[in-house]
């Protein structure tokens, strides 16, 4: 009878997809392209940030009828959690997809800040990284890249038109996502799937929470080439993004592979918006299932 370790050592090393969200997001958005990595043989587990998933708070003033002043006022358990708390939640998830051999970070929107400060304190636990319209802050901090010209044509002031409380007080970004303003949801629309269905629209702003934390980081969190430069890189540009526009994208691409010339992104573009490619994901996983071969 074979050991143990012969009938281990025989079974193929597979990846782990590791999935890191973006800003209101959580897990759940990852479902149909889990499924379709799934369907190609391939593992995933969807990181659920703290504050996130069903740690987040839902508060009973967010229900129909909706009590705007309970809205508002209202606390939310995100407040205080910073991009540290979020790397270091992160950070021991990837310890743990580790044991079971190569992992393949995956971060979308706001998630690549906190991919990029994990893979600057633990490159050793992340075998490749993959950006998907993704923040990777090089030269400058997240915040500090929406005053530059690629970020011109964001509408910043979108998510303000169905702003409930006061940021400063909460402690926390709250957005009623649920709102019935035509004018936010228009703005909602074209900022994160105007490529999509009324449908797939509403069912996916109703998989957001209200609640984000404030904290984008500083500039020590910041792409570093020691440590985050010795990580195999992919990023896939979405050519139709209005959140994270192409021409911001690229300058991310080209600031990473200035600091890091011999390690340059491998680059891959989808046609989509910020969110289409989560509603319709068999070419985005494919484009991952790539990043297994070179492993």
């Amino acid at each position: 009878m074979r050991s143990w370790k012969c009938q281990k050592a025989s079974v193929p090393v597979h990846p782990t997809y590791v999935l890191v969200h973006g800003a209101f997001a959580n897990s759940f958005s990852f479902a149909p392209l889990q499924a379709e990595l799934g369907l190609l043989g391939h593992r995933s587990a969807a990181v659920d940030l703290p504050g996130h998933g069903f740690a987040a708070t839902y508060p009973a003033a967010y229900q129909a009828p909706q009590d705007a002043a309970g809205l508002a006022s209202t606390p939310g358990v995100i407040k205080g959690v910073t991009l540290a708390d979020n790397a270091a939640h992160l950070i021991g998830v990837l310890e743990r997809a580790k044991e079971n051999g190569p992992v393949v970070l995956v971060s979308h929107s706001r998630g690549g800040a906190t991919a990029t400060a994990a893979a600057n304190q633990r490159p050793d636990l992340i075998d490749h990284i993959v950006y998907v319209a993704s923040w990777c802050p090089v030269d400058l901090t997240v915040g500090a890249y929406y005053a530059e010209p690629e970020m011109a044509s964001v509408d910043a002031a979108s998510l303000g038109l169905a702003m409930a409380g006061d940021p400063a007080e909460l402690g926390l970004l709250r957005v009623n996502f649920r709102t019935a303003d035509e004018k936010a949801l228009d703005a909602f629309r074209e900022a994160f799937i105007a490529d999509g269905t009324d449908d797939e629209f509403r069912t996916f702003l109703n998989t957001f929470q209200p609640d984000e934390n404030l904290d984008v980081g500083t500039e020590d969190d910041r792409a570093q080439a020691a440590t985050w430069g010795r990580i195999p890189k992919t990023y896939v540009r979405l050519s139709r993004d209005t959140s994270l526009p192409p021409a911001l994208q690229d300058r991310l691409i080209r600031e990473g592979d200035a600091l890091t010339p011999d390690n340059p992104f491998r680059v891959r573009t989808l046609d989509s918006s910020h969110l289409k490619w989560l509603v319709d994901p068999a070419p985005a996983a494919r484009v991952l299932a790539e990043v297994a071969e070179l492993l």
